[in-house]
């Protein structure tokens, strides 16, 4: 039953590329979309950033809908829900253009929980955090082309309705290969999921956010996913054209290697952990790395380019999914789904905190900003939030293979 699992997992990574093409596309294509929805840039990039506010709340349904329903329905559902959001699109009103985002922030918030929830049944215990990291490696190649491929396609005259009508076809396509390739779910299978089974449907998130450690998952995991979400695939681009003088295709470039650096940063990061059978020294050596790549941007930027300062950055980033392995082996293993839901919810619930606070103190003053200076700012704010990730990780409990073998 394993080998089936496993690929229906391949066919959710399909799902999950998606999810971040359809996250990061609209970056490189602002002046396009501020055209077609008769809005301004800061009103569009409000709207767009209205994608985490169903995504971090609608984590929660996924989860339920995991350990309720099994991944057959849910991930249908799932890709069928951020299909229609991208469809709505193609409509010029700004209506239309608030609930496609809305429908595509909660389409993709079934993508990485039933991503995790088909890897747990398909892989072993052992390689699950090598599996976790291979999943976000392939969404941050989705996050890659849609800024590497998008960005030029878009700056060549390609027609953004084209774009998102192939993408809602796509993704739709994509619902109804999933509903027939994930294997039918015996409940009676196994002890562990019929304890799920006769579960009230808050009984899973009870047991997960009584747990204390599921909150510090989610909040490092927050403080290290926001300059990913928040700056490299949102702002960064207006930010290196306008603070740092940057073209259109370099700055587009430049942001986007930050994907490119979770491609490798993930499953890297992801086996290390599993290798050495520790969890809190990786976690916290990835979030160092993302700060001395920072510091080197803003104060030596001259030692490299900011292409490389920017793949590092992503390099280290890959430490944020380490916390969903931790919450994984912190928690029942009958409440697999909702835990992965638990903390995409409080992951993001601090993303949709921050993102108007970014916002306001520099996106706003983006426009009349004093160039290097502005830039500089902009960056110590999200090294401050990664600090703050490492005093809460010494909180955290060691969940490694070392640490539950010594007990």
């Amino acid at each position: 039953m394993k080998k089936f699992y496993i690929i229906a997992w391949v066919f959710g990574l399909i799902f999950y590329f998606l999810d971040y093409v359809i996250r990061s596309a609209p970056a490189v294509m602002i002046p396009e979309l501020v055209n077609n929805f008769n809005t301004t840039e800061l009103k569009l990039i409000s709207m767009v950033g209205m994608y985490y506010y169903t995504y971090s709340t609608c984590s929660l349904i996924a989860g339920i809908a995991l350990d309720k329903f099994g991944g057959k329905k849910s991930l249908f559902i799932g890709t069928l829900i951020l299909g229609i959001g991208c469809l709505l699109f193609l409509i010029s009103s700004q209506v239309a253009g608030i609930s496609g985002r809305l429908l595509q922030g909660a389409g993709c918030a079934f993508a990485f929980p039933g991503c995790v929830y088909l890897a747990s049944k398909g892989f072993s215990s052992k390689s699950l955090a090598t599996a976790i990291g291979f999943t976000q490696c392939i969404g941050m190649l989705g996050g890659t082309a849609g800024q590497f491929i998008v960005g030029p396609w878009v700056e060549e005259g390609v027609n953004i309705h084209t774009f998102w009508l192939w993408a809602g076809i796509f993704t739709i396509i994509t619902a109804f290969a999933l509903f027939f390739v994930i294997p039918k779910e015996d409940k009676s299978e196994d002890s562990q999921e019929n304890k799920t089974h006769h579960l009230g449907y808050l009984e899973p998130y009870k047991i997960v956010f009584k747990n204390p450690q599921s909150w510090l998952c989610g909040i490092i995991s927050g403080l290290l996913f926001a300059p990913t979400t928040i700056f490299a695939m949102t702002w960064a681009v207006a930010f290196f054209q306008k603070d740092k003088g940057f073209i259109f295709h370099e700055a587009t470039i430049t942001s986007a290697m930050v994907a490119f650096g979770w491609v490798f940063g993930c499953p890297l990061l992801g086996f290390i952990t599993d290798k050495i059978g520790r969890r809190k020294p990786v976690l916290i050596a990835g979030a160092v790395l993302m700060i001395l790549s920072l510091l080197q941007l803003i104060y030596l930027p001259d030692v490299y380019p900011a292409k490389i300062s920017m793949f590092i950055f992503g390099l280290g980033s890959g430490a944020a999914m380490i916390p969903y392995s931790v919450i994984k082996e912190a928690n029942p293993d009958f409440v697999k789904g909702s835990s992965t839901g638990a903390i995409n919810f409080i992951t993001f619930g601090v993303t949709t905190l921050v993102s108007p606070l970014f916002s306001r103190w520099f996106g706003k003053s983006l426009e009349a900003s004093s160039g290097n200076i502005h830039f500089q700012q902009s960056i110590l704010f999200w090294i401050v939030g990664i600090i703050l990730a490492i005093l809460v990780s010494l909180f955290l409990k060691e969940t490694g293979s070392k640490a539950q073998s010594e007990i």
